[in-house]
């Protein structure tokens, strides 16, 4: 899916309509990415008809794709997904290969590391994520599963965040556990 599709170019209408939806929710929430121009997002997303592409698939899933900010380093737009809870077509999944092959008893129907590289983004880290909750609160009623750094996964647990209670938590699973209220957000750089 993520090489053969990120090619082909968006029908028309598909990509004015895509378009038109980013562009709404860019100015509707300008303090996510304060001193950034629309024009200036669509010059890049005009040069990458792939990244097009993955916003697309960010968007069909639930996750409402926004720019963020900017890496200082490198100068990318950096677009998150910025549905208020867990975007709902990302839910239910375990956290990794590893995880699934070894849940024998009710297997979830994939797992997060696989659905994010196949729609083309980075899962969010925890820097990531406590930045993004500092421009509105999201997952106030679901949670987020995190990239979870290696001495966390080979001792079997995940980690994830969600907004509870006017502050947000870091949390800790199995990482073959699931639960219909955690997805993951996605990030793009673009």
């Amino acid at each position: 899916m993520k090489s053969t599709q990120a090619k082909k170019t968006m029908p028309a209408p598909s990509r004015s309509a895509l378009l038109a939806t980013l562009q709404a929710r860019f100015e509707q929430h300008p303090h996510r990415h304060a001193g950034l121009t629309w024009a200036a997002v669509q010059k890049r997303l005009d040069a990458a008809p792939a990244k097009l592409a993955v916003l697309e698939r960010m968007e069909a899933t639930g996750g409402e794709p926004d720019v963020i900010g900017r890496d200082a380093k490198t100068g990318e737009f950096l677009v998150v997904d910025c549905a208020p809870q867990s975007p709902a077509g990302r839910q239910s999944l375990c956290y990794d290969r590893a995880a699934l092959d070894g849940r024998k008893k009710f297997p979830p129907q994939g797992c997060v590391t696989e659905l994010a590289e196949s729609l083309g983004v980075e899962l969010l880290d925890e820097e990531q994520y406590f930045a993004l909750q500092k421009l509105g609160e999201f997952d106030t009623k679901t949670s987020s599963w995190l990239k979870t750094p290696p001495d966390i996964r080979a001792l079997g647990g995940a980690i994830y965040g969600d907004r509870r209670y006017n502050r947000v938590f870091i949390g800790h699973n199995g990482a073959d556990s699931y639960y219909s209220g955690r997805g993951f957000r996605g990030l793009l750089r673009l």
